[in-house]
């Protein structure tokens, strides 16, 4: 089948955009390729669409269990066989998704870098008709890029593997020397480099110096309802903004790593489906959706780099209509965000005492714990340790990143269950208490065993089994608990943590403290990099955003914060005598503050502002005892 049919069979498009086509001819043709596609130039299409063009399976290397999983199940829902080998899997499970690649056509197998090293997915993907190996968000190769990942270093096992078989390495942001590093690291001296300008021309990129951030959320979002993200640094504030607009006439849900999945399925399809105009989210929300309308991306804090707010503000305007990426700062953001991501950067020994912290918590023993799972309550550990919660989770993040254990940041509900009276007595505690026969009799032929062992039960499953809700299972469940008739454990766990090494203690973090160093200090230069962008007052900043990138060659957007600052510069005085009119008329009607005199009038805010400051001057208009911006008589 030709790349265009298998395109619009499976998604439904009559044509490539700009440079899919190129880039999936090359696949074909056997050539290596490095595709540098901005966020929403359609990256999985140039990798899923060769795939599905030639027989055998596709290898691909993706870093987020999220994207993963979004970019798995999307396969399947199209029909396509595909596969993935996420985290917290046994062996047995292992054994039977590679067996499955092997023997079963299956056209994608998923998994992680850390997958990597282990012996038995090597050898098993040996003997897979591999056809296409796709490194996905490929920055995380290189030490100098965004997320640099060290067990990604070990994607070059595959080209060695397969020499013959064409690579492609996919990211949204790199820079020049990042790019070098990767084609360097993967061995692709001969790949084509596909690069697509990182302008995104219908953008307008603004940066806003206000105290009152919330007030001037509003404004921007009263004045733009279309579909909206605002970005935050922590949960509690994705939570506080979204009750705060919701309280001021603005639909706003919030979403972030420690709500339920059922929670964030419910927020992300209100969202999509527009009953709702904003979601306040960390940057937990955003990889892997693709909804074409977002008109205004808001960041209330300063992002952590360049390169993830070139990400995020690239998820407004996917359909080319002009949309805005805001950020809102003050004089207290730059401490914030060096105090957040600098002044809580953990140092080798501190990383080498929370990891000894991490084994004695889950009383891990020397030389073992590779590959055990285990729920994890992060503010259990760090009270119990006496331990700074963001040093720690900076600390945690970096163990993530240097594969020494697997940190998946989600609210997760484990519930198990095993009967410890006989079949007989059972059957006579149901006869009286019929309610609960229904929900026990979908127990028992739904997990077999479940007498001999605890057994993990997921209430929701039962729920939709006996036509009732889940908490009518769950108190089904405390009752039998009660009762004595079960044994029953309800766990709730903000994140799962896998450690993907034995424990090695010092040793562990000997072998990465060199890398350790080297991501600190290209922390410090991102941070940097962030505050010289918002500072600056001269530069377009669509042209400050290319030439971080590395492209020189731009013009002036024309639409962002400093090219509007400087076209206003010469506002004549017929204008400003004009809004000076429509002011007085308007406090000839009532008496105003300065915002709602700005919020009633048509012109931008800081003429406004300038016109009642000559005003007052002029002895035209006086504030009342209210603080509010009335006429003076005879005026």
């Amino acid at each position: 089948m030709e790349p265009l049919q298998i395109l619009n069979k499976y998604w439904g498009f009559d044509s490539f955009r700009h440079p899919q086509r190129q880039i999936i001819n090359a696949l074909l043709d056997g050539q290596d390729a490095f595709a540098l596609l901005p966020t929403g130039g359609g990256k999985s299409v140039c990798f899923q669409v060769p795939a599905l063009a030639r027989e055998g399976i596709c290898i691909v290397v993706s870093p987020l269990v999220a994207l993963i999983r979004d970019q798995v199940e999307n396969l399947k829902a199209r029909g396509i066989k595909t596969a993935a080998l996420a985290g917290g899997l046994k062996y047995d499970e292992v054994d039977s998704i590679l067996d499955n690649c092997i023997y079963g056509n299956y056209k994608f197998l998923y998994l992680s870098p850390e997958r990597l090293q282990q012996e038995v997915v090597i050898e098993r993907i040996r003997q897979m008709p591999v056809n296409l190996i796709a490194i996905d968000e490929a920055h995380c190769i290189s030490q100098w890029g965004n997320d640099f990942r060290p067990a990604y270093r070990n994607c070059a096992v595959l080209k060695e593997m397969f020499p013959q078989v064409p690579i492609v390495a996919l990211t949204a942001s790199a820079t020049a020397k990042v790019v070098d590093d990767i084609l360097d690291n993967l061995k692709m001296k001969d790949a084509t480099v596909f690069r697509k300008s990182f302008a995104r021309t219908n953008i307008a990129y603004m940066v806003f110096e206000e105290e009152d951030k919330l007030y001037r959320l509003k404004q921007i979002l009263r004045k733009n309802r279309e579909t909206s993200i605002v970005y935050v640094r922590n949960r509690k504030a994705t939570s506080e903004i979204a009750a705060h607009l919701n309280a001021n006439g603005i639909t706003a849900g919030y979403y972030h790593g420690g709500i339920t999945p059922e929670e964030k399925n419910d927020k992300l399809r209100q969202w999509l489906n527009n009953t709702i105009q904003v979601m306040v989210a960390t940057n937990a929300f955003g990889m892997g959706i693709d909804k074409p309308d977002v008109k205004t991306v808001i960041h209330m804090h300063l992002p952590e780099s360049m390169e993830s707010y070139y990400q995020e503000a690239g998820r407004a305007g996917r359909n080319g209509e002009k949309a805005f990426a805001v950020i809102l700062k003050n004089n207290q953001d730059e401490h914030y965000l060096k105090k957040q991501f600098l002044e809580n950067l953990p140092d080798i020994a501190f990383i080498k005492l929370l990891y000894k912290k991490l084994n004695n918590y889950f009383q891990v023993s020397y030389g073992e714990g590779e590959n055990d799972t285990f729920s994890f309550h992060f503010n259990h550990f760090c009270s119990t340790y006496h331990l700074n919660p963001v040093l720690t989770y900076n600390g945690l993040k970096l163990l993530d990143r240097n594969s020494v254990i697997s940190l998946s940041e989600q609210f997760e509900r484990k519930t198990t269950v095993q009967f410890t009276i006989t079949n007989h007595r059972l059957f006579l505690y149901m006869d009286k208490n019929p309610r609960s026969e229904h929900i026990v009799q979908a127990i028992l032929r739904t997990y077999g065993g479940i007498f001999d062992n605890e057994t993990t039960v997921n209430p929701q499953l039962i729920a939709q089994k006996t036509a009732s809700e889940e908490k009518t299972v769950i108190a089904v469940l405390e009752q039998l608990a009660r009762d004595e008739i079960i044994s029953y454990n309800a766990e709730h766990t903000d994140a799962r943590l896998t450690f993907l090494v034995p424990r090695e203690d010092d040793i562990t973090i000997n072998v990465i403290a060199k890398g350790i160093k080297k991501q600190n200090k290209q922390k410090y230069e991102q941070v940097a990099s962030v505050i010289r962008y918002t500072e600056d007052d001269n530069t377009c900043k669509s042209l400050r955003i290319l030439s971080y990138f590395g492209e020189n060659n731009g013009t002036e957007c024309g639409i962002c914060s400093v090219c509007i600052r400087k076209k206003q510069t010469g506002v004549s005085g017929e204008v400003m005598k004009i809004i000076e009119e429509e002011t007085l008329k308007a406090l000839r009607q009532k008496a105003m503050t300065s915002r709602e005199l700005a919020d009633t009038l048509t012109f931008r805010e800081k003429y406004v502002l300038d016109v009642i400051k000559a005003l007052l001057e002029a002895g035209k208009i006086r504030i009342n005892d209210r603080n509010e911006y009335e006429v003076k008589q005879g005026n």
